[in-house]
């Protein structure tokens, strides 16, 4: 494990944590992580993922010079001096449907009706449309449809896709390290791919712990609460690319929490929440000592102080990172924004972009009491063609709701003891309603 996050290895029951400020804790949380290997997906399995290889195309796109629209294939040379009043009549001698390559030829005085992407037949050098003709009225009027009648002029080439107009064979259509959007996978289906060379996405282990903890969908009992950590941390996992494998719960016993922590080691990554403070039954901190190593931060932000980072020895001799969240909900969540959304970027290969942030101006105060920075949940609208701020409600960090109610975060500065209303504050968003931009 890099030296950065290891402090001797403590006595059991005895930690202390280094107080570290978010963007330090975050450098030395990224240094352990690196792109995990490649794999190859199914086409729609693939959408988020970065391409691991560059995408060099095997064929041209378009394969062959094609018409751009349904209309009649010809030479310009014989509509060269055609005109509303004076159409040029050619003998149209037979139909080209799309995806068929016609072995007639188009020869002087003569035209091949053609339909949008079909070849270009032999000896056209022009496609004009079928609203550029006298179809309709012939077809109206019953006449015959061996003939046409052009009543425009055209330049040689007009409506002709050239073969390779869009993408050339043993170009690169795609450069490594491209997130693959649907555009992208779109590409890769019209070059003939069924599977493309990704990223893996990382499997993360997901492990609540308490005595107090209940499963939704068990009946209430007192002093009981439900384990909402496990879901929220998951769906977070998933909606950041990763796939999330949630282990359970783990109860305040070092037997129970070695034996949840066994099951997530082939993960690439394990997130615990809880059992890393100081309390009689935080276990986790002394398992991990066990099975690896552990490092214990204060990270000067609220919520979410307490943090725990390390590696688990795995028994094929992988060091599997953790990372420790604590027990509160809203804390668990803004700790897995700052530190475990840039591990699973990392991870599947992504740059490492923060969330984006608004200038927003604030309609209540936001107080920092300890000299930490602030993260408030608020709601972002705008008015007046101007960002603005509002706290969703109590701010404590076991506040579940108001995190719910929130579409960012408004951060106070540590050295800063108040945000006053009517103040612009940073906002960072967690989600960018199109309502609001």
């Amino acid at each position: 494990m890099h030296k950065e996050y290891v402090h001797d290895r403590p006595h059991r029951h005895h930690y202390d944590a280094e107080m570290l400020d978010v963007e330090e804790a975050l450098e030395r949380i990224m240094t352990f992580f690196v792109p995990l290997p490649a794999v190859d997906v199914p086409l729609l399995d693939a959408l988020g993922q970065v391409l691991a290889v560059p995408l060099v195309a095997p064929i041209n796109i378009p394969p062959l010079d094609n018409s751009a629209m349904d209309g009649y294939a010809l030479r310009a040379a014989d509509i060269s001096q055609a005109a509303d009043n004076s159409p040029a009549d050619l003998r149209v001698t037979g139909h080209i449907p799309a995806g068929t390559v016609s072995d007639q030829t188009v020869e002087p005085g003569t035209a091949l009706r053609i339909m949008t992407g079909a070849p270009i037949p032999g000896g056209a050098d022009t496609v004009v449309a079928f609203e550029d003709t006298d179809e309709v009225e012939r077809r109206d009027a019953g006449g015959s449809m061996e003939k046409v009648g052009v009543r425009r002029a055209a330049e040689i080439g007009e409506n002709i896709r050239p073969a390779g107009e869009d993408v050339q064979l043993g170009s690169i259509v795609l450069e490594s390290g491209t997130v693959l959007r649907a555009s992208e996978l779109g590409v890769a289906a019209s070059l003939g791919m069924d599977t493309v060379p990704v990223i893996r996405r990382p499997v993360v282990a997901v492990l609540a712990t308490g005595d107090e903890l209940l499963e939704p969908g068990e009946a209430p009992q007192p002093g009981k609460i439900y384990n909402s950590n496990n879901y929220s941390v998951a769906a977070s996992v998933s909606a950041f690319g990763g796939v999330p494998r949630v282990i359970g719960v783990a109860r305040d016993t070092e037997a129970s929490v070695e034996e949840a922590l066994a099951l997530a080691l082939d993960a690439d990554m394990v997130i615990t929440t809880a059992g890393v403070s100081k309390g009689d039954y935080d276990f986790v901190k002394d398992v991990l000592a066990n099975r690896g190593e552990i490092a214990l931060w204060s990270v000067r932000m609220r919520p979410a102080k307490p943090l725990a980072f390390g590696a688990l020895d795995a028994p094929d001799g992988r060091r599997v990172p953790h990372l420790g969240l604590p027990g509160n909900p809203v804390s668990a969540l803004v700790a897995f924004e700052q530190f475990a959304r840039p591990a699973i970027r990392k991870m599947m290969g992504k740059e490492l972009t923060p969330r984006p942030t608004v200038q927003a101006i604030l309609d209540d105060p936001v107080n920092n009491y300890d000299g930490r920075r602030v993260y408030a949940r608020v709601v972002v609208y705008r008015e007046n063609g101007e960002y603005r701020a509002r706290l969703t409600g109590n701010q404590s960090s076991g506040v579940l709701t108001s995190m719910a109610r929130a579409n960012g975060l408004a951060i106070c500065p540590d050295d800063r003891s108040r945000l006053e209303s009517g103040e612009t504050a940073t906002v960072q968003m967690l989600d960018w309603p199109e309502d609001v931009f």
